[in-house]
């Protein structure tokens, strides 16, 4: 989040639990409940009844709903006139598609104009090539956001508020859009499914779970899973981060404009005539119901040779943290603290992410903290696990997009991954070349 500032936190042992307390710009204390959880999960193992069997989540790209919403009409059919928000896959899809201009409140600072613009590769929904750029510094051994954020919208509405890097802010980086093709499975884990991977991995690979409110909950908090920090465990609270930072569409959620560099440029201003919230949060909830009505990335060709580079891919211990197999809740399951009953669509089922969504110090974390706290400052070393599925429709890699190869993005890994990268270069070149073929087979 651009905005939010935690003052207050616990750690327990590897859970660190978060309390979201205040904007840390617009100085809105108003707003102070809003990111608060009261310091506690709920258990999302469902009942035992609705566990008869599991089936593997439909896969594929091809902007085919996975039955959580129905197909709806011919997508070429729908217009600004016709479209029926939350009515069904296509129309969420032409939501999450839509371009927004300064009239629907687009601004006035922005990454992009629509969802899809970041999220489109091959299907609407997948990565892409576009990255956010982060920038802060370092003060008495405490990272320090710049002025209105660490996010450095590239897009205004007027070239006077184009923001622009502070000299001083050498703490710098590139965050890539993700693939959110397959999400609503991700957020149909349980967060006992999460911690039971963590606590099954060896001490020296152990994950971190991050506890995060679930901005349309009712307090309780959840173990994030999307974004490149764990930031969200919800996907309307994933949507509605988005819709303000990427867009600088304000809603219910987060109803209060962003800055330029922490000048205020918002609605009364010269650059936005549109009053707050700007979106009812209809928009919001469409996104959230589109992503989670698609379906999981598929496989490419698999042949003896990718089955075997999967083989070495575990013996060596890359299916530590990049988990092959996970199993979502069981249907009638109360997740988001709450606020979502697990529906049959996404219930019971076998994805094949290659992630634990934990945070694990690799050696290539970004240096920006989950929040610009002291008590945080550890997490500036932390990123969530990469999902590799879909990484063939992916050229570049890593959470910055400055790896190119998945010989490259192996070769970067250290601190935790340290012992299995020790064991990837004993590998000869055959068996390495074994591994990359598994890999481009993801």
């Amino acid at each position: 989040m651009k905005s939010v500032k935690a003052i207050a936190s616990v750690s327990v042992s590897m859970l660190v639990v978060t309390a979201w307390l205040s904007f840390s710009v617009e100085g809105q204390s108003s707003q102070v409940d809003r990111f608060r959880h009261n310091g506690s999960i709920r258990s999302e193992n469902g009942s035992d009844r609705n566990r008869a069997r599991f089936t593997e989540a439909p896969a594929g790209f091809d902007n085919l709903t996975n039955g959580f919403d129905v197909q709806g009409p011919d997508y070429e059919t729908l217009d600004d006139d016709t479209v029926v928000p939350l009515a069904s896959f296509n129309d969420n899809r032409f939501i999450f598609e839509e371009r927004e201009g300064p009239a629907d409140g687009l601004g006035p600072t922005y990454n992009g104009t629509s969802c899809g613009e970041c999220h489109q590769n091959v299907v609407t929904g997948g990565a892409s090539q576009v990255a956010e750029h982060r920038t802060g510094h370092m003060a008495e051994n405490v990272f320090v956001e710049s002025l209105g954020g660490s996010l450095i919208a590239s897009r205004a509405t007027h070239p006077n508020i184009v923001e622009l890097v502070d000299y001083r802010d050498d703490v710098r980086t590139l965050r890539i859009s993700t693939n959110t093709l397959g999400s609503g499975y991700i957020e149909a884990i349980a967060n006992d499914t999460l911690l039971a991977i963590r606590d099954a991995q060896p001490a020296d690979l152990r994950g971190t779970a991050i506890m995060v409110p679930v901005l349309e909950g009712d307090g309780t908090a959840r173990i994030g899973r999307f974004g490149w920090k764990g930031q969200h465990a919800s996907l309307v609270s994933f949507a509605a981060d988005a819709y303000l930072n990427e867009m600088g569409i304000t809603t219910p959620l987060f109803p209060v404009e962003n800055t330029s560099l922490g000048r205020f440029v918002g609605y009364g201003t010269p650059y936005d005539a549109v009053a707050d919230p700007e979106d009812d949060g209809q928009d919001v909830v469409a996104f959230a119901n589109f992503m989670r009505s698609t379906k999981a990335p598929s496989r490419g060709p698999i042949n003896h040779t990718v089955n075997s580079g999967e083989q070495l891919f575990t013996q060596i211990g890359c299916a530590t943290c990049h988990v092959g197999s996970i199993t979502t809740a069981a249907p009638g399951t109360q997740i988001n603290s709450g606020a979502l009953t697990v529906p049959p669509a996404l219930g019971n089922k076998i994805i094949h992410p290659y992630s634990d969504f934990l945070l694990h110090d690799i050696g290539t974390s970004d240096g920006i903290p989950i929040l610009p706290t002291p008590e945080f400052a550890m997490t500036a070393n932390l990123m969530r696990t990469a999902p590799l599925w879909a990484l063939r429709t992916r050229n570049r890699l890593m959470h910055d997009g400055l790896s190119f190869t998945v010989r490259e993005a192996i070769e970067r890994h250290a601190g935790q991954a340290s012992s299995v990268i020790g064991t990837y270069n004993a590998l000869s070149e055959p068996q390495k070349q074994l591994l990359f073929a598994f890999l481009n087979s993801l």
